[in-house]
């Protein structure tokens, strides 16, 4: 069945063991380890005897998933405190002047500096009359990166071509020690929404959409405050996917993603309550595979993760806007003994903005993951938006 992602949990164990010294608490690892053993009980349900792929996803997440949901929320309230406190202060401070839009196309890459984004309508590959897609990734993603989330949304968006995808370069300021990169989303938000104060020389409000995937999201929250704040214009839609959990809390210094950010916010949770929230942040909330820290196909809290921004790009491609169909519910369980039956909306690209509520649907554990997806569409898509030169 494989093991839990050890450089991960490696990586979160450094993150307690660094917001802990922030705080100067006396921590150990055994200490972890100890109230670790205590978890299994906590989450199993002897009301009900599971079916055998039930007890191999329960067994799954008990092994690879709750252990990081106890680490994740120690994480979350050590980092709570020391930003409280005001121990922890970034190593790296954003730097507005480093930062830049990269307009993508499907053979192309152009960047623009954030203060000087109405010069995008320069660019031969930006069309004025389509709307504005900008992509804010997570924790360590570099705009350089190959094979990563950037260029596989950049190829879906350019399937579709009838928006102009761009990607926001944020330099070191979230390539950096989890912490240190909470910590500056806020500021890079704030820069984000100077540069669409310029977009919008060029582009309307209404025309623009942001997504954000882990950190991300809580960037692109912060990016529309701060817009309503300079111009008292309003984006009009947010995506969230899988906002990240640590170090962001409600009503605390670092609110991050929240109702009101845009007119319409949706959220997907992959990894709800590990690395991923856990709690409604949107508008809609939808819960793909329900609320284990695990969807199906994954035994690693990452791949859990990335699954959210995976689900998003299969539903841009055209013909594939109905693959991931949910129906308002409080529960997978409810929903899988016909409990809500109400009707069936599309989680991703093609979401109606007028829904509200938490939405559940089961998915496929590989690719094409929608339940209501062509595997024969799909490799006819395999191709679609890539550069033919």
């Amino acid at each position: 069945m494989g093991t839990p992602n050890l450089n991960l949990s490696a990586c979160l164990l450094q993150l307690l063991l660094f917001a802990a010294l922030g705080q100067g608490i006396e921590w150990t690892v055994p200490d972890v380890v100890g109230s670790l053993r205590n978890v299994g009980s906590s989450i199993i349900d002897t009301k009900t005897l599971p079916t055998p792929q039930g007890l191999l996803e329960g067994s799954k997440n008990l092994i690879a998933g709750y252990p990081f949901e106890y680490v994740s929320s120690s994480i979350n309230f050590l980092c709570s405190q020391a930003l409280s406190s005001n121990k922890i202060k970034s190593k790296y401070t954003p730097d507005i002047n480093q930062m830049k839009f990269q307009l993508r196309t499907a053979c192309n890459k152009t960047s623009f500096p954030l203060l000087e984004a109405d010069s995008i309508w320069r660019s031969p590959d930006f069309d004025p009359k389509k709307g504005v897609v900008i992509l804010a990734t997570g924790w360590t993603t570099s705009i350089n990166d190959t094979d990563d989330t950037i260029d596989k949304f950049a190829q879906a968006y350019n399937c579709r071509g009838d928006v102009n995808f761009v990607a926001v370069d944020v330099a070191k300021f979230i390539d950096t020690l989890y912490t240190w990169s909470a910590f500056n989303t806020d500021e890079i938000g704030e820069n984000i929404a100077r540069g669409l104060v310029k977009l919008l020389d060029v582009v309307s409000v209404e025309k623009i959409h942001l997504i954000g995937h882990s950190l991300g999201a809580h960037i692109v929250g912060s990016a529309g405050r701060y817009l309503q704040q300079m111009t008292g214009k309003t984006l009009t839609r947010i995506t969230g996917l899988d906002p990240a959990k640590p170090c962001f809390n409600e009503g605390e210094v670092l609110s991050g993603l929240q109702r009101g950010d845009a007119k319409f916010i949706d959220v997907i949770h992959s990894n709800p309550g590990v690395l991923g929230k856990r709690d409604p942040m949107g508008d809609v909330d939808f819960y793909p595979g329900g609320l284990d820290p695990l969807p199906v196909g994954c035994i690693s809290v990452t791949c859990a993760h990335a699954r959210a921004w995976e689900y998003y790009e299969e539903s841009v491609y055209p013909g594939n806007e109905r693959n991931f169909l949910a129906t308002r519910c409080s529960s997978l369980r409810r929903l899988r003994d016909d409990l809500c039956t109400g009707e069936q909306y599309p989680m991703g690209y093609a979401v109606p903005h007028n829904i509200k509520g938490n939405y559940f649907l089961e998915v496929n554990s590989i690719k094409p993951y929608g339940k209501q997806s062509s595997g024969t569409r799909s490799a006819r898509l395999a191709k679609c938006g890539v550069c033919e030169k």
